[in-house]
């Protein structure tokens, strides 16, 4: 009989250090001492790219040797199916409903103070290390890793950033660390996964008197697939035929190598283990992030060369992949190992998620659960003591789709063009999908006609959990320290790739005395669009071929928008100056549009200084005064769209004043 067991959704591995007088007491361990906590991510480790599921390229030793010792997971599911958002999942209980990061940008930010592991296991007396990928929050904002419980975090803030695995620096605590050779793009002298798995080691050593908490969200084999040809892993290739191809890609190659590298990284962390007399009290936890990629797809591997969310041993596919909201974008490898503790040789079909780990770390060490979180404990699963509950449903959203999961169906909403979730099951519109997981784990067979009672009874859970998401903030609005983050991805890479500007030549800003775009910065807005980097500050950024436009991908945010700058010193305002995007969409563009001045920022006039109808033009167009206003700050307020959308967008907005 399988045991029931949540999978967790990214590598847990506990510690126990032996120095017993610094340790809490662990319930859940009959009042021992409570492990340490050491949690690896491999980022979109696939569910079929592993040596023990049967794929026939990959060398994953130690990974199958753990699931050997541990237990294995059949029903794993990640909270989000792509990277920011599921970090949010996992780190603070809750599911996508009401998460704070939904947004897949690598910057929308945690709020300030909202708990996580990491800040529980502190309160609990832990040492807490991260050390990879954070992508809950860049630079200056109210989501940095060291103000939600991390003493230490070392690596990446940003996911483009952490795509190049040669960039110029890394972040610890918000601080740059240089790359000894490195300038950004895909070659460089130090290999950035290297320094942050041997800071991660380092942590557990220094750290192996108390208790700790090592969270690993390592990047490979995901972001640009580059390895150091003298890896050692290599040797576990030497006697491999498709290596030798010269019709296999490099990149194809260079992929199983880094899957290989993450082999040897959990390797490294047993041995370390084992090594300082902690394997007997540790719990581990292996896993990736989301579901898989179907990449370096071909006639031969439509579904890509690995097979990520093919079976090798049957055929079966999972349907879709990273990105969306089916069983292949989903559905994640997960393993538990904790000698002692966890009956070895286990494999469980208990179906949970990412949300789930919070509470499961909480038991497992004695610390108290936050409040109102949406996860459970898996811990009676991984102890095989006690009753296991089970969820009564599993909620997901992103982009145009939305998720229920009830025992073994699966309901899914998909929603065309914009518009947020409140207004689509509030007005029962989208349209809803229905699979028997249990006999269709492809997803082939829609049955939602046959069961309308199911689909109502989804829809009645997806209304319920389903929130306006209510990010943290940024301190800078510029973003300045964030946006360099994510520049450094290529920084000065000879590689870089040439920026894709509008076709043809893009309009400018025209009008005598134009105020300098370096004179102003944004102070306020209504909305941006984070996913996709359509920021406010790109509104007076100097460059037309970059856009501001009002949120729309996790919630659509209508009319009134608005946007305050300022202009640095009181001047004598003549009038506003806008260009549309210059990108050929027309989204947003400004229809009907009030101007607003003051001298106090929070304080504007009940009546517009000026009003207007923006034409549907590329070129500039002007809002001028009668007479000079003295003023310094600037208020925008868009009433309408000129093709009756609900967003706004500009490529460029100027104030004209008269005393430059």
């Amino acid at each position: 009989m399988l045991q029931r067991l949540l999978l967790l959704a990214s590598p847990l591995i506990l510690a126990c250090s032996t120095a017993s007088e610094a340790r809490p007491a662990d319930p859940a361990a009959g009042g021992a001492e409570a492990p340490n906590v050491v949690y690896v991510m491999s980022d979109e480790l696939a569910y079929f790219e592993l040596g023990h599921m049967g794929n026939p390229y990959i060398r994953t030793p130690n990974i199958d040797r753990f699931a050997a010792e541990g237990m294995r997971f059949t029903h794993a599911y990640a909270g989000s199916p792509v990277c920011a958002p599921l970090r949010c999942n996992l780190m603070t209980g809750m599911h996508a409903g009401h998460a704070s990061v939904r947004a897949n940008d690598g910057g929308t930010p945690l709020r300030a103070g909202e708990p996580t592991i990491a800040s529980m296991l502190k309160d609990k007396g832990y040492a807490t290390g991260g050390f990879g990928k954070w992508g809950c929050g860049g630079r200056d904002s109210t989501g940095v890793p060291e103000e939600h419980g991390f003493d230490t975090f070392f690596g990446y803030y940003d996911q483009v950033h952490a795509h190049s695995f040669y960039p110029p620096y890394l972040v610890r605590n918000s601080e740059e660390v240089p790359l000894a050779g490195n300038v950004g793009g895909r070659t460089g002298e130090t290999y950035s996964h290297y320094e942050i798995m041997d800071a991660g080691l380092d942590f557990i050593r220094e750290n192996k008197d108390r208790p700790f908490f090592c969270y690993l969200p390592i990047t490979p084999p995901h972001g640009m697939y580059d390895i150091p040809a003298d890896d050692p892993v290599w040797a576990l290739y030497a006697d491999d035929e498709w290596m030798k191809r010269d019709d296999v890609k490099q990149d194809v190659k260079n992929y199983a190598a880094m899957v290989s590298l993450v082999d040897r990284n959990l390797g490294q962390v047993l041995e370390l283990l084992d090594e300082l007399g902690l394997d007997d009290n540790t719990v581990v936890f292996f896993t990736g992030d989301n579901g898989g990629q179907d990449r370096f797809r071909s006639p031969d591997h439509p579904r890509g060369f690995f097979g990520p969310n093919v079976d090798p041993r049957t055929g079966v596919e999972f349907r879709g992949g990273k990105g969306n909201l089916f069983e292949g974008g989903l559905r994640i490898p997960s393993m538990a190992r904790w000698p002692g503790h966890i009956p070895a040789g286990t494999v469980s079909d208990l179906v949970f998620y990412q949300p789930d780990v919070l509470p499961t770390i909480a038991a497992l060490t004695g610390a108290t659960s936050p409040e109102g979180i949406d996860g459970m404990s898996i811990a009676p699963t991984l102890l095989a003591s006690g009753d296991q509950p089970e969820h009564d449903f599993l909620y997901w959203e992103f982009g145009s789709q939305l998720a229920v999961r009830m025992g073994d169906w699966k309901g899914l909403l998909s929603r065309k063009g914009g518009g947020g979730w409140d207004e689509v099951l509030a007005g029962r519109t989208g349209t809803w999908t229905l699979y028997d997981l249990a006999g269709d784990v492809s997803e082939e067979r829609d049955l939602a006609a046959e069961h309308p009672e199911r689909i109502a009874a989804m829809a009645a859970i997806a209304a319920r959990e389903f929130t306006p998401a209510r990010p943290g903030t940024y301190h800078d609005p510029a973003r300045a320290r964030h946006e360099k983050d994510r520049d450094a991805k290529w920084g000065t890479s000879p590689d870089r790739p040439a920026p894709r500007r509008p076709k043809g030549k893009p309009n400018q800003l025209k009008g005598k005395d134009l105020l300098p775009a370096a004179d102003m910065t944004v102070v306020s807005f209504s909305s941006q669009n984070e996913a996709n980097g359509k920021l406010a500050a790109r509104a007076i950024d100097g460059d037309p071929s970059t856009i501001w436009h009002t949120r729309f991908s996790d919630v659509l945010e209508r009319h009134p928008h608005e946007l305050v700058i300022d202009l640095g010193a009181v001047r004598a305002v003549t009038g506003l100056r806008y260009l549309a995007r210059q990108d050929g969409g027309w989204n947003g563009a400004f229809a009907e549009t009030e101007l607003y001045l003051s001298t106090d920022p929070e304080r504007f006039p009940e009546t517009p200084a000026a009003t207007t109808t923006f034409k549907r033009l590329r070129k500039s167009q002007a809002l001028d005064l009668p007479a000079p206003v003295p003023a310094r700050y600037v208020r925008v307020r868009v009433l309408s769209e000129n093709k009756g959308g609900p967003w706004a967008s500009a490529a460029e907005i100027g104030v004209t004043v008269s005393d430059r």
